[in-house]
């Protein structure tokens, strides 16, 4: 069967059980493990698997060997394993990617076969939980997003008299979450030991790190011996973070209330806000440090701030930085804009994307790669004043590109001479940053088409 066969059964499944979940709040799902086996659902699942993309796991092997030797059989014989009660998880691939603060996050890739499960699971146990989870709750769930998350913080500071403001951190949320407590979260709904048991081998599953230099392997067990975390870069592991955080969105929203606050919470993730009247903010900071302690998690003293908004203060969440900005008939306001670190993050792909390495390739490729970026960024940053930002980026990458050409072809000067802005934008095509709050208007309504 090809993988375009639209998936209308799993959508089906995943009406039926959400609908069970959202009407009976206290039913626990007895037979699901059935229905990860089903070959409708690993189908989808590797499609969803295929589009992530991602690199090759432990065992190295990609989705062009798989596809390369026949994707059927592979599925037919991974089903098999699963039915059988024969499949047991790959060591996890540790590799390191840099923080914005300079520090380095561990990430563990699982292998395919593992990705594949770990999705058909996803697809099985997320409408379930999706009828759980709070309003509060926006990361990694259907219909939700970062930018539906920032403006929700912004209408509760600007809208509804909620200035001062708690900037929290949890400190290394995914690798801290206790194996216990989240298992009975899990749990608490799902009582297929089967389910549990794939759970609880991904969570314990040892790491395998390379040596680039020597080519030699390290083992370790970290989350087995720790009893805690869920591996960064596995794809179950979002659903049973927002699983764990719920515990905190849940007794937020149920004891807030009784501290005589009206405090609004807002998560993404491991990130989140949460937005207090006038006088309230020492009071939610100490329930917020004191309630964390007690589900086992530490919140990042240094990182968590209570900022007052109206006196000045300002935070960053999700890319943006709330603050103070002026109109241009001098008027103060509560707004967003495009943090700092944000903007250098897009200079830098830029400039990674205009680097001497690849004059060997030729210059439609450098707009195809970075055509996408500037457009997705200014999708996402295109709420708030963002002018300012979009005429820097467009200078810098006018910039860039001119001296990527000029080194691509053994020229000399700067490139302005030789490449002009008409030759970049009508010739080459590169997508032009809007430079007028028209141009921003007209390009937000053609991302709207």
């Amino acid at each position: 069967m090809s993988l375009a066969t639209p998936t209308f059964k799993v959508e089906k499944l995943q009406k039926t059980l959400h609908e069970k979940a959202k009407a009976e709040s206290n039913f626990r799902f007895y037979s699901l493990y059935d229905k990860i086996c089903k070959m409708d659902v690993l189908r989808v699942a590797y499609k969803r698997c295929r589009r992530n993309g991602g690199a090759p796991g432990a065992d190295t092997v990609d989705f062009i060997d798989i596809e390369t030797d026949c994707l059927e059989k592979w599925l037919e014989k991974l089903q098999k394993e699963l039915v059988n009660k024969e499949y047991c998880p790959r060591p996890l691939l540790r590799v390191w990617i840099p923080k914005a603060n300079g520090d380095m996050r561990p990430l563990g890739i699982p292998s395919i076969k593992d990705r594949v499960v770990q999705m058909a699971t996803v697809l099985v146990l997320s409408p379930i939980f999706e009828a759980d989870f709070t309003d509060n709750q926006y990361g990694f769930r259907p219909g939700l997003d970062a930018k539906l998350a920032v403006r929700k913080v912004f209408f509760q500071i600007a809208k509804h008299g909620r200035p001062e403001v708690v900037d929290g951190d949890l400190k290394d949320y995914f690798n801290l979450i206790p194996h216990g407590p989240l298992l009975k979260s899990v749990a608490r709904r799902v009582s297929d030991k089967r389910i549990l048991s794939l759970l609880k081998m991904w969570l314990e599953a040892p790491i395998i790190e390379r040596d680039k230099r020597t080519g030699s392997e390290k083992r370790s067990t970290p989350n087995k011996d720790g009893h805690r975390g869920t591996p960064q870069g596995g794809v179950v592991s979002p659903l049973l973070a927002n699983i764990y955080f719920r515990r905190f969105s849940k007794y937020f929203e149920e004891q807030i209330p009784n501290k005589g606050t009206n405090a609004f919470l807002v998560n993404y993730a491991d990130d989140f806000v949460i937005c207090c009247a006038t006088g309230e903010g020492p009071k939610v900071m100490d329930f917020t440090q004191r309630a964390f302690k007690a589900l086992g998690l530490a919140i990042n003293e240094e990182k968590t701030k209570l900022i007052n908004m109206n006196t000045g203060g300002q935070f960053n969440f999700l890319g943006y930085r709330f603050g103070m900005e002026y109109s241009l008939k001098g008027r103060s306001y509560i707004g967003t804009r495009p943090s700092v670190k944000a903007v250098q993050k897009l200079r830098k792909r830029i400039h990674d994307e205009t680097s001497v390495r690849w004059s060997g390739m030729s210059i439609e490729s450098r707009i195809k790669e970075l055509n996408p970026v500037l457009r997705g960024w200014l999708n996402y940053f295109n709420q708030g004043p963002v002018i300012k930002e979009c005429r820097v980026i467009k200078k810098y990458t006018e910039k860039r590109l001119r001296r990527w050409l000029v080194k691509k072809h053994k020229q000399r000067g700067t490139g302005y001479r030789q490449y002009p802005d008409k030759y970049l934008y009508e010739e080459l095509g590169l997508y032009k940053m809007p430079v007028s709050r028209a141009d921003l208007q007209s390009a937000k309504s053609c991302h709207s088409d």
